[in-house]
C-alpha cells in the first residue's frame, strides 16, 4: 500500500508521535546556560539578571510512521495493543536505527532525552532513587501586595499568615498555621464581562452539572456505618538500599538548581526538579499488605465543607456536625470506612442494555437526535459523595468517563482515550491556600486531593501510586474549622480545584516582573490597513488595566526594512527613536531605556502611542523584516522573560525568516500539495529560544494577502503564545473587523496572565500519557513549558492503558500548573479528576463523552494533516466512526438489526465527524484560503473544547418568536432560551428569522416572508426590501422584541473570549453561501449530506 508522504527532513518532532512538526514532545535541544550565550551582555544595568541559553539546533527525531495493512490510512485513534505501549526514553543516549512497525498501527519511538540540564528523564532522580523529603518550607519571599481597586490582580494576596507552628492542643490557641481564603478571580475583567456594555449584567454562573439521562438503576446504597475493620498500621514502603544517600544527593541537587551561577558556569534548568516527579517518577514503593487492598478505593465518609468557607459556622454551631468525641489532646477517633463495592460500582456488567446510555439508536430512522439544549458532559458513574467533589468538566474532561481496565478492552472499543484541559480558566470562586506546607506524595509528587485515602489520622495513601505517606503535623490543624485532628476536612482534601501560594522552594529565581513588548509592522502595507490607529488607541484606553504591579515594564519596537527602537528614558521630553538598519546582525542600542517601568514613565508611553500612527503615514517602504525584529525583541526580553505581542500584515520579505508565497489559488480545491508544513524552521527555533528564556510570542496577523501562517505560526506555537487572524483587515473597506480587533485586543490586554509557568499531568499507575496537543514546548517527557499561560487556552493529551488496572475501582488524573502571577506571587493551580474503572465493553460505551472524543480526534487530525496529507486525516476521521460503530455492532449488540446502530452515548458521533469534515481546517473545495485553513487548525489545537465544538457544529435558533417562557433571569435581565434546531435548510421557514451561532461568527438570516413586526421592531426598517446589504448591528429599540433579541445575542457573546461579528443576511446576500456552508446536514458541492454520510458509514460497518 502507498505510504503517506513523509514531512521534509529538518523538522524535528516535538512530541512522542513520529515526525509531526505540529505536535509537541520531549526536549531535544540542550539548553547550555552561559553568561553571554548570544554575543551580547544580558546583564543590562538595572535590569533582571538571568542566564541566556546558547542556540543549539534541535536534534532530528528518530521515530517515524510506517503504515501498512489493507486500508489506505491507519485509524486515527492510535490504538496501542499489548506490547505496543510507548517506550520510555532510555537513560543512556539512544543510538541505532528507527524501529519500523509492521502492523497497521503507527508505532512511535520517543527520542531520548538530550537535555543535559535535566537531572534525569522525568522525576529528576535516577532510577532507584527516592525524591527528596521536602524540608519544612517557609515562604521567605515577601510578596508585593497591591490594593485591589481597579487593578487586575486575579487573586488577592492573603495578608498576614498566622503562626507556622501547629498548636499542640486545641485549648487557648486559635492561630492557624496558615491562612486560607476564597478569592474571586477578577484577573482583568472576568471573561463574562469582556464584551458587555457598562452596567449590563453578567451571564449566569454555570450550574452544577446534572446527568443528561439519569441512569435507570437503583442508587448505589448508603455509606457504610461504623468504623473500618481493624487494620494494623502498615510499615512505610522501605526504599531500596542506599536510598538515604540518594535522597541526600537529590536534595542537594534540587537546592543547587535554585541558586543562580554568578560565575557563568553551567546552571541546571531544573523546573523539572522543582515541580517534581513525572511519568517515570521514582521507584515504586513496596506494595501495601494484602489486607489494605480495599483502600484502593477513594475518599472518606465525612461530611464535606460547604463551598464558601467564609460562611462556615464554627464547630458545634447549627449547620455543622459536631464531632462525636472530643479528646483532651484535640484529636478524635478516626472512622474511615473504605469505599467498597457498596459505595462504588466495581463493574456495571449487570446493567440492562436498554439503559438510556446504551439504548441502541438506529441513526437512519431516528432523525431528530440533536438535543434542543447545549449538550452537557456525561456524569461519571461514581457515588454521589465522590462525584460532588469531582473536578468541573469545563476544566478537566476525559473522552471516556468509564476507564477500560486493559488496553485490550480499549482497543476493542475503538475509541480514543485522552484528556481535554482548560487549566487556567477564569473562575468565579477559587479556594486559595497559604500555608508553609504543601502536602505531596513522597513517591510520585502528587498533591494531596479529595480522592486520597486516610488510613488513620497520621497516614494517607496516594491515589496515583498508592504509596502510604505521613500526614505532616501542620496539616493536622484545620484553620477553616479551627479543629485539630481532622486532616480529611482541610480545604486541600475538600476541593478538586485549588490554588496554593508556593513557597520559595518552587522558584528557580525571584518571580519575574510583568514585561510587555509590542512589535508593530509599519511598512506601507501595514499603514494602509489603518490597524495602528486601532491598536494604539486600544492600548491607550487600557494601559492602566494591564495585569501587573509597581514592577510592570513595557517597551515598543516598530519595523519595515529596518528596525526602530524607542528610548523612553526618564527626563526626556518626548520618546527618542533609534533606527538599526543592519538587519543581518541585530544589536540592541541603549538596552536600559527600551523596556521601562510603566508607572514611572506613563506620560512618555502615552505620548508615543498617540504619535506612532502618524509617524509612518508617508512611508513608501514596502519590505518587511519580521525575522530580525523578532530576534531583536528576543534579545531585549531575554534577561527577564515576558510577553511579546507582534502585529504583522504581510509576508516577511527581507532578513532572516524571509518567506516566499506558496499559495496557488487554482489548486485550492485539491487536498494534495497544499502547504501545511512550515517552509523554514527559523520561527520554530526562535520560539524554542524564547521558551528557554520564559518569553512567549503572540502573533496578530492582519492580512488580505497570503502570509504563510504555517511558518509564522510556529513562533507562537512553541513559545506557548496565541495566534489571532483578521483576514482582509482594513479600517475603511472592512470596518466590521475594526470592532472585532478592538474587543478582542481589550480582552487580550486585560485578561489575567501567568508567567514562567510549567504544567505537568499525572495519572494513576497503569495509565500513561503519550502525546500532547496545544501551544507549548515539552521540556522533559511530560513537563510542559509555558512561558505565558492565559485563561483562554486549552490543551489535550492522548493516553493508553499501560498495565492492567486490576483491583482498581477508580483512577485519578491531576494537572498541576506552577506559574508566577502578575503580582509577582508564585502559585500552583491543581485540578484533580476521579473516574471509575470498568471491565466490559458495554460500560466503556456507556461512559463515552462524544464531544470530548470529537475534540481529541480533531487535534489528532490536525497532526495527521501535517505529518501525512489532508486526505489521510479525512479518511482517518471517517474510519474512527466506522471502527467504533463496527465494534459496537459486533461485540455489544446481541441481536443484529438492520440499519445503522449506535449506542445512545455515541448517537451524535457521525454528525460531529461530518461537521469536522466540513470545517475549514479539513474541508475540500475552493473556498478555503490556505492561511484561513491553517488558522482554523491553530484554533483546533489551542481552543478549549466548548469553543471548539461551537465552531465545529454551530447552534441554530429561531428568533422571530422569542418568548419569556423558560427564560433565564440574570441581574434583572431576561434571557430567552429558544430551542436549538438541526442544521438543515429543512428547518428554515421563509416566514421566520434564524440566528446561527458559529462561535467566531454569527449569522441572522431573515426569511423573505418574515413577519413585518420583527422587521420593524427588531431591525428598525419598514420592510424586507429596506434591509441593507451590509448590516452588522441591531439597533437598540424600545420594543419588547428588540430587547429580547439583543439580550439573547449579547448573552451568547459574553460567554466567550473572542468577539463574533453578527452578519444580518437576506436571500440575495453574498454571505448567504457562508451561512449555508454551516448547514452540516445538507449536501454541498464537495461534501455529503448527513443522510448520505450515514449510508456510507452503514455500508462500511456491514462489510
Amino acid at each position: 500500500m502507498a505510504q503517506p508522504a513523509r514531512p521534509p527532513a529538518g523538522y524535528p518532532s516535538q512530541n512522542g508521535a513520529g515526525q509531526q512538526p505540529y505536535s509537541n514532545g520531549p526536549v531535544q535541544n540542550q539548553l547550555m546556560h552561559s553568561s553571554d550565550g548570544q554575543g551580547f551582555s544580558p546583564l543590562v544595568p538595572g535590569s533582571y539578571s538571568h542566564q541566556t541559553p546558547a542556540k543549539v539546533p534541535p536534534h532530528q527525531s528518530s521515530g517515524q510512521y510506517n503504515y501498512s495493512g489493507s486500508q489506505n490510512v491507519s485509524q486515527l485513534n492510535n490504538y496501542q495493543g499489548p506490547g505496543q505501549t510507548l517506550n520510555r526514553p532510555p537513560v543512556a543516549p539512544f543510538s541505532g536505527s528507527p524501529v519500523q512497525q509492521t502492523g497497521s498501527v503507527p508505532q512511535v519511538l520517543l527520542p531520548t532525552l538530550q537535555n543535559s540540564a535535566a537531572i534525569s528523564s522525568a522525576g529528576g532522580f535516577p532510577p532507584g532513587a527516592s525524591p527528596p523529603v521536602l524540608s519544612n518550607w517557609q515562604y521567605s519571599q515577601t510578596p508585593v501586595s497591591q490594593p485591589l481597586g481597579s487593578q487586575t490582580s486575579h487573586l488577592a494576596h492573603v495578608a498576614g499568615t498566622g503562626s507556622a507552628q501547629p498548636p499542640s492542643s486545641l485549648s487557648g490557641n486559635t492561630n492557624p498555621p496558615g491562612s486560607y481564603q476564597y478569592a474571586a478571580s477578577p484577573g482583568g475583567p472576568p471573561l463574562q464581562n469582556s464584551y458587555m456594555k457598562p452596567g449590563s449584567a453578567p451571564p449566569p454562573v454555570t450550574q452544577p452539572l446534572t446527568p443528561l439521562h439519569p441512569p435507570a438503576r437503583p442508587p448505589l446504597g448508603p455509606p457504610p456505618v461504623g468504623g473500618p475493620p481493624l487494620i494494623r498500621p502498615p510499615t512505610l514502603g522501605a526504599g531500596p538500599p542506599n536510598t538515604q544517600s540518594l535522597l541526600n544527593s537529590a536534595a542537594n541537587r534540587e537546592s543547587d538548581a535554585t541558586s543562580a551561577a554568578s560565575d557563568g558556569s553551567v546552571v541546571q534548568n531544573s523546573y523539572d526538579a522543582i515541580e517534581g516527579g513525572g511519568l517515570m517518577a521514582t521507584p515504586h514503593p513496596s506494595p501495601a499488605p494484602p489486607n489494605l487492598k480495599m483502600n484502593r478505593s477513594v475518599g472518606y465518609s465525612y461530611p464535606t465543607l460547604p463551598p464558601g468557607y467564609q460562611n462556615t459556622s464554627p464547630p458545634g454551631a447549627p449547620g455543622m456536625q459536631a464531632s462525636a468525641l472530643q479528646y483532651p489532646d484535640g484529636s478524635k477517633h478516626f472512622h474511615q470506612p473504605a469505599l467498597g463495592t457498596n459505595h462504588l460500582t466495581a463493574s456495571m456488567a449487570g446493567l440492562s442494555l436498554q439503559q438510556e446510555g446504551l439504548r441502541p439508536v438506529n441513526l437512519l430512522q431516528e432523525r431528530n437526535i440533536l438535543p434542543t439544549t447545549l449538550l452537557k458532559a456525561p456524569v461519571p458513574n461514581l457515588h454521589e459523595d465522590i462525584q460532588k467533589l469531582n473536578c468541573n468538566p469545563e476544566l478537566f474532561r476525559c473522552t471516556l468517563t468509564n476507564i477500560p481496565q486493559t488496553q485490550a478492552l480499549l482497543n476493542k472499543a475503538k475509541l480514543p482515550l485522552g484528556l481535554l484541559l482548560h487549566p487556567f480558566k477564569d473562575l468565579s470562586q477559587l479556594p486559595v491556600v497559604t500555608s508553609s506546607t504543601i502536602v505531596r506524595c513522597r513517591s510520585c509528587r502528587t498533591y494531596i486531593n479529595p480522592f486520597v485515602s486516610f488510613l488513620d489520622q497520621r497516614r494517607w495513601k496516594c491515589n496515583l501510586c498508592y504509596r502510604v505517606n505521613d500526614v505532616p503535623e501542620e496539616f493536622m490543624y484545620n484553620p477553616v474549622t479551627r479543629v485539630y485532628g481532622e486532616p480529611h476536612k482541610r480545604p486541600e482534601v475538600q476541593n478538586a480545584t485549588i490554588e496554593f501560594m508556593a513557597p520559595s522552594e518552587y522558584m528557580l529565581r525571584p518571580p519575574q516582573p510583568p514585561v510587555y513588548l509590542f512589535v508593530f509592522d509599519v511598512s506601507h502595507n501595514a499603514i494602509e490597513t489603518g490597524y495602528l490607529n486601532t491598536v494604539c488607541q486600544t492600548l491607550l484606553d487600557n494601559l492602566d488595566l494591564l495585569p501587573g504591579n509597581t514592577r510592570t515594564k513595557i517597551g515598543f519596537i516598530t519595523f519595515d526594512s529596518t528596525i526602530h527602537f524607542y528610548s523612553l528614558q526618564e527626563g526626556l521630553s518626548q520618546p527618542q527613536m533609534l533606527i538599526v538598519s543592519d538587519i543581518e546582525d541585530v544589536f540592541i542600542p541603549m538596552p536600559e531605556n527600551l523596556l521601562v517601568n510603566l508607572n514611572e514613565n506613563k506620560e512618555l508611553i502615552q505620548d508615543l502611542l498617540r504619535t506612532l500612527p502618524q509617524m509612518f503615514t508617508k512611508s513608501l517602504e514596502t519590505q518587511s523584516a519580521l525575522g530580525p525584529a523578532l530576534q531583536a525583541a528576543f534579545k531585549l526580553m531575554s534577561p527577564t522573560g515576558g510577553r511579546i505581542s507582534v502585529f504583522q500584515t504581510q509576508l516577511p520579505s527581507v532578513g532572516m525568516g524571509a518567506l516566499k508565497s506558496r499559495e496557488e489559488p487554482n489548486q485550492r480545491a485539491t487536498a494534495k500539495d497544499i502547504h501545511l508544513t512550515p517552509s523554514t524552521d527559523f520561527y520554530k527555533k526562535l520560539a524554542l529560544d524564547c521558551s528557554g528564556q520564559q518569553v512567549a510570542v503572540d502573533l496578530f496577523l492582519l492580512s488580505g494577502q497570503y502570509s504563510d501562517l504555517a511558518s509564522l505560526g510556529c513562533i507562537s506555537r512553541y513559545s506557548a503564545g496565541s495566534v489571532y487572524y483578521y483576514q482582509s483587515y482594513h479600517h475603511k473597506h472592512n470596518p466590521v473587523q475594526v470592532e472585532k480587533l478592538q474587543k478582542e485586543l481589550k480582552r487580550y490586554l486585560t485578561r489575567k496572565i501567568g508567567f514562567e509557568a510549567v504544567m505537568r499531568i499525572r495519572c494513576t499507575k497503569g495509565l500513561s500519557i503519550h502525546t500532547f496537543h496545544g501551544n507549548f514546548f515539552v521540556r522533559s517527557t511530560d513537563l510542559l513549558s509555558l512561558p505565558n499561560v492565559n485563561p483562554d487556552a486549552g490543551y489535550a493529551v492522548q493516553m493508553s492503558v499501560e498495565e492492567s488496572l486490576t483491583d482498581m475501582q477508580v483512577v485519578s488524573f491531576q494537572s498541576a500548573l506552577l506559574y508566577t502571577s502578575s503580582k509577582g506571587e508564585r502559585r500552583i493551580r491543581v485540578h484533580t479528576m476521579c473516574l471509575p474503572v470498568v471491565t466490559t465493553l458495554n460500560d466503556v460505551y456507556l461512559g463515552a463523552d462524544v464531544q470530548a472524543i470529537t475534540g481529541l480526534l480533531a487535534n489528532m487530525a490536525v497532526d495527521r494533516s501535517v505529518s501525512a496529507t489532508l486526505s489521510d486525516a479525512r479518511d482517518a476521521l471517517v474510519n474512527a466512526v466506522i471502527d467504533s460503530l463496527s465494534a459496537y455492532r459486533s461485540s455489544v449488540l446481541s441481536i443484529q438489526q438492520p440499519g445503522l446502530m449506535a449506542p445512545y452515548s455515541l448517537r451524535l458521533f457521525p454528525l460531529y465527524v461530518l461537521a469536522l469534515l466540513k470545517q475549514k481546517a479539513f474541508q475540500t473545495g475552493t473556498n478555503a484560503r490556505l492561511d484561513e485553513r491553517i488558522f482554523t487548525m491553530c484554533q483546533v489545537k489551542n481552543q478549549p473544547l466548548v469553543y471548539l465544538m461551537l465552531m465545529t457544529h454551530p447552534s441554530l435558533y429561531r428568533v422571530d418568536n422569542l418568548t419569556d417562557e423558560g427564560a433565564l433571569n440574570i441581574n434583572d435581565r431576561t434571557i430567552p432560551q429558544p430551542p436549538i434546531l438541526q442544521l438543515s435548510v429543512e428547518k428554515l421557514s421563509r416566514d421566520g428569522a434564524y440566528l446561527m451561532d458559529a462561535g467566531s461568527v454569527m449569522f441572522l438570516w431573515i426569511g423573505k416572508n418574515c413577519g413585518q413586526s420583527f422587521i420593524s421592531q427588531v431591525l428598525g426598517v419598514p420592510n424586507y426590501g429596506s434591509i441593507p446589504q451590509n448590516m452588522t448591528h441591531l439597533p437598540e429599540l424600545e420594543t419588547a422584541e428588540s430587547v429580547r433579541t439583543i439580550a439573547f445575542i449579547s448573552w451568547l457573546r459574553e460567554q466567550r473570549p473572542f468577539f463574533p461579528i453578527l452578519y444580518i443576511i437576506k436571500d440575495d446576500s453574498p454571505l448567504k453561501s457562508s451561512f449555508l456552508q454551516n448547514m452540516i446536514e445538507d449536501r454541498t458541492e464537495s461534501a455529503l449530506s448527513y443522510y448520505e454520510f450515514l449510508l456510507h458509514i452503514q455500508q462500511q460497518v456491514n462489510k
